[in-house]
């Protein structure tokens, strides 16, 4: 850590109000561009280790300014984003500043991009930095504060203990909610009847994630039919229903929703959307059989980056590093304005995937067919695999964040009770884990 060591030489060296300042709004900036980073279907380990690597840089810039820094931080607030309470939640967490984590918390009240920054705080700094910080939180009266915690223990796979099942009692619906994630993330198998009465709560919230806890944790009678439904519907946790019920379904229930799904988007006067939802699905579902349609789709350009990205979660191809993309691509979508003052620009999930060039790819297919044939045995493939813990974790460990993300589903899925692993965490976290090692 190179704060202390630094800040010993404060009397010698002056702060620079203009170079903290630029410390400040890097930290706040990087902090958005993360956000997006570790959703992308483009970004390995590697990147995004070199971006912490980064934010890291200007967090100790800002710890060595001292009280100077947290001045300038602090100003920032006027106009408070996730990022600018991200870089405070850290000094907050950091210096033991309570006076300074009860302000961003108050804030957690008002404002939710500020929750945002606050529980990435938390996430990003050691587990040791939280010692004592988190039974403070999770002894709260306010059920806001209770549930920064539940969040804490859930990024760093820390169990509550019998605090998680009193908090999935609450009155509170915030907070049943995040209880009942982080139970399926921490692998609580034990609270698994609790979860499954929770999925008729009366609150829309409660019931996704405990349905979604449930279906991690191995049941597969009410918690599917929860997550079909969500993964049908045009909010924020579409895809997250998606991948976890096409990953937890057997192949004949996978297929069963993925010919709905096709049944869907045939339908006069479909929109786009549920081709596209079609098209997530089959990546989903791994089957060698819907290849050829998938080639067809990449003829069509508003469907053709996400069926060579079906393409490639089934048979493993990397579409630009076998020169199978095309240079001759239609122009790109418009992009959400990312200086309009909105805190978190939605990402096109297309966005920075290859253009595949159909004719080149079919020409790839026909050489490989065979081979994958075999490999599949009449099964599912991930990334060209059989799906087995053992590919899994080769994706875990060399795949980009959107499939990462999924491989860490199969793992938990693979061992119920299993610890969902965090592709969000801090890289040298991550890597850590990968190893084996003590976090």
């Amino acid at each position: 850590m190179l704060a202390s060591p630094a800040r010993s030489l404060l009397p010698q060296r002056p702060i620079v109000p203009v170079v903290v300042q630029q410390h400040v709004e890097d930290i706040a900036s990087l902090r958005h561009v993360r956000t997006v980073l570790v959703r992308a279907p483009h970004v390995g380990l590697l990147q995004l280790g070199r971006l912490d690597e980064r934010i890291a840089a200007h967090l100790d810039g800002l710890s060595v300014a001292g009280e100077a820094g947290k001045a300038l931080a602090l100003a920032e607030l006027a106009s408070p984003g996730a990022g600018q309470v991200f870089a405070l939640g850290v000094r907050a967490l950091e210096d033991r500043d309570e006076a300074l984590l009860d302000r961003l918390m108050a804030l957690c009240t008002e404002l939710p991009e500020a929750r945002r920054g606050l529980v990435s705080a938390l996430g990003w700094v050691p587990a040791r930095t939280l010692q004592g910080v988190v039974r403070r939180l999770l002894s709260s009266p306010a059920e806001h504060v209770r549930e920064l915690g539940l969040a804490a223990c859930r990024l760093h796979h820390a169990d509550p203990g019998a605090l998680l099942a009193q908090a999935l009692a609450d009155k509170a619906p915030a907070l049943r909610a995040a209880a009942a994630r982080a139970a399926g993330e921490l692998g609580r198998i034990d609270l698994l009847p609790t979860l499954t009465q929770a999925i008729g709560d009366e609150s829309p919230d409660v019931v996704f994630w405990s349905a979604w806890a449930a279906a991690l944790l191995g049941e597969r009678r009410n918690a599917p039919k929860v997550l079909e439904v969500a993964a049908q519907q045009a909010t924020p946790l579409a895809m997250r229903a998606l991948g976890l019920l096409m990953a937890a379904s057997t192949p004949e229930q996978a297929g069963d929703f993925a010919r709905h799904l096709s049944s869907g988007a045939r339908q006069p006067g479909a929109d786009l959307s549920a081709q596209r939802r079609l098209l997530r699905a089959l990546a989903l579902l791994g089957h060698l059989r819907f290849v050829p349609w998938l080639i067809e789709r990449m003829a069509e350009p508003s469907t053709a980056r996400l069926a060579g990205e079906a393409f490639s979660w089934i048979t493993g191809a990397d579409l630009a590093r076998l020169d199978l993309e095309t240079l001759d691509a239609p122009p790109l979508p418009e992009q959400p304005d990312a200086d309009a003052g909105v805190d978190e620009v939605a990402m096109d999930e297309d966005d920075s995937l290859p253009w595949p060039d159909p004719a080149r790819v079919q020409r790839w297919w026909q050489a490989q067919q065979a081979a994958l044939l075999t490999a599949a045995g009449g099964g599912r493939l991930f990334m060209g695999r059989p799906w087995d813990a053992a590919s899994a974790q080769q994706v875990l460990a060399e795949g980009t964040q959107r499939q990462r993300a999924h491989a860490a589903l199969l793992l938990s899925l693979g061992q119920p009770g299993r610890k969902l692993f965090q592709v969000a965490a801090p890289t040298a976290r991550q890597r850590r884990v990968l190893a084996g090692a003590p976090v």
